[in-house]
């Protein structure tokens, strides 16, 4: 499973097309929703930093569907998969050492978000514990993801299904609190963010 998980790890640094969008795309949404809607959110709730409701939404933007499931699929194609069947490694083993490598791959892309939080003013009111707590959550998160794409990469050996169930996230992500706390939205949107469990996340 080690072996597995180091492996998959190793592959990070050749693969930037990887890594680069995973940061690129939450410190925009980032941005944006700062300059477009923290003045708007903040003097309609007094007493609401936008900033820090904002940079647990960036983070999600950034681990959630960061998955090895791409390169199992290469794996599968290649052949490679089923020579590590024929080890003495199971298939669980297999997977639990990709899910290893998810994890660490999380929470390194959160930091350089957390970072970013922190240069514009974020503050965590409960101190070192508080932020690790914070880390731990968005791995634990990112990992609660991971199991979806790598079923569809075990039952179809197809990159492009892999890629397209990284889709199914987003709209349930936007039809939630992710832009403007629940007390600001209204009419239709309003009532599909009470109802999307993503909103409770």
């Amino acid at each position: 499973m080690m072996a597995v998980a180091e492996r998959a790890l190793r592959a990070l640094p050749r693969e930037p097309e990887v890594v680069i969008p995973s940061l690129i795309i939450p410190v925009f949404f980032f941005a944006v929703n700062l300059g477009s809607l923290q003045n708007f959110a903040e003097r309609g709730i007094p007493g609401l930093d936008y900033r820090a409701f904002q940079l647990p939404t960036a983070i999600v933007f950034a681990v959630t569907g960061v998955s090895r499931a791409s390169a199992l699929v290469t794996d599968i194609q290649s052949g490679y998969f089923d020579r590590m069947l024929m080890t003495p490694i199971s298939r669980l083993a297999i997977l639990l050492g990709l899910m290893m490598a998810d994890l660490v791959q999380v929470i390194l892309l959160s930091l350089p978000v957390i970072l970013l939080g922190f240069l514009v003013g974020v503050r965590f009111d409960s101190g070192l514990p508080g932020l690790l707590l914070f880390v731990l959550l968005t791995g634990l998160w990112g990992l609660a993801f991971t199991g979806f794409p790598y079923a569809i990469a075990l039952k179809t050996g197809s990159p492009g299904a892999v890629g397209a169930s990284f889709l199914l996230f987003f709209p349930f992500a936007f039809l939630t609190t992710a832009t403007l706390p629940l007390e600001a939205l209204t009419g239709w949107m309003a009532a599909i963010a009470t109802f999307n469990p993503m909103t409770y996340l």
